[in-house]
């Protein structure tokens, strides 16, 4: 037996914000103090660190529960399931619906139940829930859907990543630009195919770490003291993932039997693209290996961090050949990988 990912599915938004336009931006420092540098410097810094050249943001008229649906009905379609025999909708985010020009979040009802309803599944077997795990949430959801599958309570999950990260934003932050929206979506089931999840490995670090992300005042501090945006410890998170996450990823692997040599490509949650390089070969450097060219697929340049939609949207891109110069064959084994608030880890040895 195994359980497998049988359909993937991704929305990518159409609307493209490019780097220079935020060079006429107020960029403030937290105390409200005016940055001595000019935006084009700021923004030429923000790109060498991050590799972020552009990003997506949704249409106003849209919602996280929107296009975590448009995501779902294509995992739904490639999966070539009838949606009415799903036993469970995992779906997870950060904000909620968070509708353009506010950033009030709406999570009643969950996001999970708005996207049932969206797709119309009449079956109240099918059990609708959210999952609160930060950037890892994606991961963590198939984690329990294995989990369900394991234990005779589902045959079929549907597990979803989506988020609308512009519309929490402070722009006032210079890390604002980092932040982006998208959907992933993928159908999880029992197969007869000797593929599919070989292990998983989950921590959660909620020490002096819990903070590292946080809802925060703006920088301007001329506006609402009541209203807060998203907001992080940088060098905190950066040094946190360089020291966890390859750990978390060797165990992973360790525990699936699999031979580092064997690993062909790593999906890494699109946080920054220096963290994420390094990260990975303080993974080979564990097991005293080189690391492979091509090994880890990279959307962030283009797409930015769109957090619990990273990792299933690079998988959906990979897997239907849309991102150059990568692909998947029957039987190769990879790694997802994710960091992010709480703080939580988590990683999976997938043969695909």
């Amino acid at each position: 037996m195994g359980i497998t990912i049988t359909g993937t599915g991704s929305y990518i938004p159409e609307t493209i914000e490019k780097n220079n336009s935020f060079n006429n931006h107020t960029f403030l420092n937290t105390d409200g103090s005016t940055i001595n540098s000019t935006n084009e410097v700021i923004v030429e810094k923000f790109e060498a660190i991050t590799g972020i050249t552009e990003r997506r943001y949704v249409q106003d008229h849209l919602t996280s529960s929107d296009i975590g649906a448009f995501a779902a009905e294509k995992a739904i379609n490639d999966a070539n399931i009838d949606p009415e025999t799903l036993d469970y909708i995992i779906v997870a985010h950060n904000f909620g619906d968070v509708k353009h020009n506010t950033n009030q979040s709406d999570i009643l009802p969950g996001l999970a139940a708005r996207i049932k309803h969206i797709l119309r599944i009449k079956n109240p077997k099918c059990v609708a829930y959210d999952i609160l795990f930060g950037c890892p949430g994606w991961i963590e959801g198939v984690i329990q859907a294995q989990a369900f599958i394991k234990a005779g309570m589902a045959k079929k999950c549907l597990v979803i990543g989506t988020e609308t990260l512009s519309r929490v934003v402070d722009k006032y932050d210079r890390d604002s630009m980092i932040f982006s929206d998208g959907a992933g979506a993928t159908v999880i089931e029992q197969t007869n195919e000797n593929n599919g999840i070989l292990s998983h490995e989950t921590a959660s670090f909620t020490h002096d770490e819990a903070y590292y992300l946080f809802f925060g005042k703006s920088n301007n501090q001329e506006l609402s003291s009541d209203t807060r945006y998203i907001k992080m410890q940088g060098r905190k998170i950066y040094e946190f993932a360089l020291t966890q996450v390859p750990k978390a990823m060797k165990t992973c692997l360790d525990n699936s039997g699999v031979d580092i040599k064997d690993v062909k490509k790593i999906f890494i949650h699109q946080a920054n693209e220096k963290m994420d390089e390094a990260i990975i070969k303080r993974f080979y450097r564990l097991y005293k290996t080189p690391e492979p060219n091509n090994v880890t697929p990279m959307s962030i340049h283009k797409l930015g961090n769109s957090s619990v939609a990273t990792v299933p949207t690079l998988f959906d891109l990979v897997k239907h050949n849309k991102l150059e110069n990568h692909s998947l064959s029957k039987g190769d084994v990879i790694i997802f990988a994710s960091v992010g608030a709480g703080m939580h880890i988590n990683a999976i040895a997938y043969r695909y």
